[in-house]
């Protein structure tokens, strides 16, 4: 009935001024109209609406000879028309129909109204005045143990961790039977909320208390440490609790194997099959995925697609996840014909592919040099509404890049600033390299700037790129190679490791220099050059062209002529032409 209907039915009875009569009147008069009203007609007058109370309002809601959804519609009433109601039910107003409503088992009403006294700025109250409520309220055992376990969820719900533990031990030390249910919501909240210390100390609460532990809420936890990289401490945890008699599920064992695989800890992969096994608990689509995925990437190509094929006679199926996989595989070892041969498959049965599996396809093309279907993927992918996410615009880019088609590469970074997908170091990496490919090393190197002054920082690419880029032009340009050193030092102080293109780069730079620049080089960089013995064995190609120019004979005497290079340096030089020898 709609608050309208009710207002205009109560107008007609109880014209008389009631402002004189007692709060009990009062109540009793407007209970009796309730205790009276159809779905047609509620007989309440404005003028005794109008002298309502928060003790009026809680005797009327409290007597027993009210119908509960009488009083629901009363309170609605209430809350909705602030104009002629002098007051919106209070705290107290709200958990005397909470109450009534357990009673008659209307939980969802009930819950509604109880999340508004949660979150109501104007009537929360602490936890410890809300069972002062409860209690002076006569309510009967089961139904106060429902109330505080709801109470408990809806402090969850709305991320109140610090009440919702009030709660909790307010329901521990009066006895309460606490579902592990109700925790499970707790628990989940703290998830949600990133709080992974918070939920494994609140888990070890329950174990304390000696709340019934299930397969969910174990799982769930081992999840959260094992998102906090502490997979030992979650497999000491499931081990405890087997030994309690809980009894762990596949997404249990699957959870401990995927946080093992991203360790690349083959021990603890097997072991946790090991365990799988003992325990008699069958693989399921994911865990055949984990595991094609951990051959995979271990080079165990033969025994990834036996996997597969195992996973087929075992009756399991196939999810798009695990053809996703192989289709990965397929292209990333370049046998394209089987990965659009699994794709082919795939759609065959019914599962629809996702913007991963599309990626899968476009690196295998892309990497095959054809970028012709490459556009074909993509100009499918956008008729079936899957947008392309960074990894696949990247992976086009690079494509585009490597065989020469710089342009078209530029078109589609375009094309992604106008989705919203800002360039990053990534996207200057690949178009730079394209560049450099094309030997357009300038403006290369002012993309890169570009890129730094735009707030985007180098990375361990990136940083090659220009080194690389200046020991190129080190060979014709004077001081080139010093920057080149430059960028070198700024790169390690960054935090990043230089690997052995750089060192190749950094050498390659006085290759070609006139005997006096190259000496000088090699001398004002000597540490440099010092480090890189032994980094790799390419170290001997690249120091080889200086051979015609003896090494032994640059670092101790063209240095000595042409600088001047005193008594103690000189025996430093000597040291370095030993360690450089070739």
């Amino acid at each position: 009935m709609s608050s309208q209907k009710f207002y205009g039915a109560v107008k007609q009875v109880f014209s008389s001024n009631f402002a004189s009569r007692s709060n009990e009147e009062t109540a009793n008069l407007i209970s009796k109209a309730l205790i009276g009203c159809t779905s047609k007609s509620l007989h309440i007058s404005p003028a005794l609406v109008s002298n309502l109370n928060s003790r009026i309002t809680h005797l009327v809601l409290s007597n027993p000879r009210i119908p509960a959804s009488s009083c629901l519609r009363f309170f609605n009433f209430l809350q909705s028309n602030q104009s002629i109601v002098p007051q919106k039910p209070d705290f107290e107003a709200h958990i005397t129909l909470i109450l009534r409503l357990f009673g008659v088992r209307r939980f969802a009403e009930a819950k509604k109204i109880l999340n508004a006294a949660v979150v109501g700025e104007n009537i929360r109250r602490p936890v410890s005045e809300l069972a002062s409520v409860v209690g002076g309220n006569s309510v009967e055992p089961k139904i106060k143990t429902k109330f505080f376990d709801m109470l408990f969820r809806v402090y969850g719900d709305n991320r109140k961790f610090e009440e919702g533990l009030e709660v909790f031990e307010y329901m521990v030390k009066n006895e309460f039977v606490i579902d592990e249910r109700s925790c499970m919501v707790y628990l989940v909240a703290f998830r949600k909320s990133n709080q992974f210390e918070s939920l494994y100390r609140f888990f070890q609460r329950m174990v304390e208390c000696n709340v019934v532990i299930t397969v969910y809420s174990m799982t769930l936890v081992i999840d959260g440490l094992c998102k906090r990289k502490e997979v030992e401490k979650a497999r000491i945890l499931m081990d405890d609790l087997v030994s309690r008699g809980v009894k762990p599920n596949v997404y249990t064992f699957n959870t401990l194997i995927n946080a093992y695989v991203k360790k690349s800890d083959c021990r603890g992969v097997e072991e946790i099959l090991a365990a799988v096994q003992k325990a008699g608990v069958e693989f399921n689509a994911a865990t055949y995925t984990l595991l094609i995925e951990w051959r995979a990437r271990h080079g165990n190509i033969e025994d990834a697609e036996k996997l597969f094929e195992r996973m087929h006679e075992k009756g399991v199926v196939a999810d798009i996840h695990a053809y996703t996989s192989m289709i990965s595989l397929f292209s990333k070892l370049g046998d394209v014909k089987k990965a659009f041969a699994l794709f082919d498959e795939l759609v065959e049965k019914g599962l629809e592919p996702n913007v991963h599996t599309y990626g899968s396809l476009v690196y295998g093309v892309c990497k095959a040099g054809n970028m012709d279907a490459a556009e074909m993927l993509l100009n499918e992918m956008q008729s079936k509404g899957i947008d392309m996410n960074r990894v696949v615009f990247n992976t086009v880019m690079d494509g585009y890049c490597k065989q020469g088609m710089i342009d078209e590469a530029w078109r589609l970074q375009g094309v992604m600033a106008r989705k919203g997908l800002k360039a990053d170091v990534y996207v200057y990496n690949i178009i730079a390299n394209g560049l450099c490919k094309l030997k357009r090393h300038e403006e290369a190197k002012r993309l890169l700037f570009a890129m730094v002054d735009k707030g985007v920082a180098l990375n361990t690419v990136a940083y090659t790129t220009l080194i690389d880029i200046y020991s190129k032009e080190g060979l014709s340009k004077e001081g080139r190679s010093d920057e080149a050193f430059k960028l070198y030092e700024e790169m390690k102080e960054a935090g990043f490791t230089p690997d052995d293109s750089v060192y190749s780069s950094l050498v390659g730079s006085l290759h070609g220099a006139s005997d006096v620049r190259a000496s000088g080089v090699c001398w004002k960089h000597a540490g440099s050059l010092k480090e890189y013995q032994g980094k790799a064995p390419c170290v001997v190609r690249c120091i080889l062209p200086f051979k015609h120019m003896m090494i032994k004979d640059i670092l101790e005497s063209t240095m000595v002529r042409t600088m001047g290079i005193g008594e103690g340096k000189k025996s430093d030089m000597q040291q370095l032409s030993t360690e450089c020898k070739v």
